[in-house]
């Protein structure tokens, strides 16, 4: 694992979107849920750890606006919710967590139907699954998962749509898919005049914070995950409502850096009290009915930005290039 190969990794995001994308219409992933399902699923269980469940918690969160019952649970819970053949259960994997998601899946066989969303077709976990949707992600030398992350991410969200969700993107999935792939482009294009400022914002010997909506709270989670796992610093992810109630204690009495993912209500209450301790922040996307959230020292653009979709699908990887960034200045 070198930040070399992370960002090669990072770099074949926009191909491997296109490719996924361009696998529609001929390719359909949920095209057995009919047989797995008589009827409309009366809950949905959804299962994962780390940067998988929050795709999972996404995913979750969007079927209960739609009605219907649906819950995102670590894979390693010792707790089983009754089972039955109208208990929908989904597994998400980034290529960790096999044991835990594989010792939990094991309960539901013959019991649930079982999908899994998997980045390794002929993993164990994916033997256990009623239902296999390969990732499609290709290899990826890291071993961060990143674009197994943005592509489970894509996925789940069309699982939810086909379960009864809203669907993103005006319904076009692989449209959005394109949008994604396009922006994620942009983003690396200019990764030389943006990552290295965002960097020096961000860099605090107290460690960084990533601070994200509650619908778009993977996206701090995922970039979380990578700043821990290749540069090794010291990463929280946090809700931006939240974050006065909480947060705010800790930048008080430390060098506080955030990188905010915009878009939240709360955006400027957080840029305010974050400036009335001290604290500094880059932000990534558009804020509500602003080109950007009043005091941040340098934002993020993308197209699409405005779209929480492709928010969703893209905004993680300016997380993910200054984790590759400080990673090689490391010299690890």
């Amino acid at each position: 694992m070198t930040a070399d190969l992370l960002l090669s990794d990072l770099a074949g995001k926009p191909a491997s979107l296109t490719a996924l994308a361009d696998r529609f219409p001929r390719w359909n992933p949920y095209a057995a849920l009919p047989a797995l399902l008589d009827d409309e699923p009366a809950a949905v269980r959804l299962l994962g750890l780390g940067a998988a469940r929050h795709v999972c918690a996404t995913v979750a969160a969007r079927l209960r606006r739609a009605g219907i019952a649906a819950s995102a649970e670590h894979s390693s819970s010792a707790e089983t919710p009754p089972a039955g053949p109208e208990t929908l259960v989904v597994g998400v994997s980034l290529g960790g967590g096999q044991r835990e998601l594989a010792t939990v899946l094991d309960r539901y066989v013959a019991r649930s139907p079982v999908i899994v969303l998997t980045p390794d077709p002929g993993a164990v976990v994916a033997r256990i699954a009623d239902l296999v949707v390969p990732l499609h992600a290709g290899e990826e030398s890291a071993g961060l998962g990143c674009r197994a992350y943005q592509h489970a991410m894509a996925l789940g969200l069309l699982l939810g749509h086909r379960l009864g969700a809203p669907a993103g993107g005006g319904g076009n999935f692989p449209g959005l898919l394109h949008r994604a792939a396009h922006a994620t482009a942009t983003l690396l294009r200019e990764a030389e005049a943006w990552v290295p400022e965002v960097a020096r914002v961000l860099d605090s010997p107290h460690g960084v914070h990533m601070v994200a909506p509650a619908e778009r709270l993977a996206s701090a989670a995922q970039g979380v995950r990578v700043v821990r796992g290749g540069p090794v610093r010291v990463a929280h992810a946090r809700e931006t409502g939240e974050w006065s109630h909480t947060d705010r204690y800790l930048a008080a009495v430390t060098d506080y850096r955030a990188l905010l993912f915009a878009g939240s209500a709360y955006d400027e209450r957080f840029a305010e009290h974050l400036g009335q301790l001290r604290g500094r922040f880059a932000a990534v996307g558009s804020a509500p009915g602003r080109e950007s959230v009043p005091g941040a020292e340098l934002t993020v653009r993308y197209p699409g930005d405005t779209d929480p979709d492709v928010s969703l699908l893209v905004e993680p990887l300016a997380a993910e290039l200054v984790a590759a960034h400080w990673w090689r200045s490391s010299g690890r």
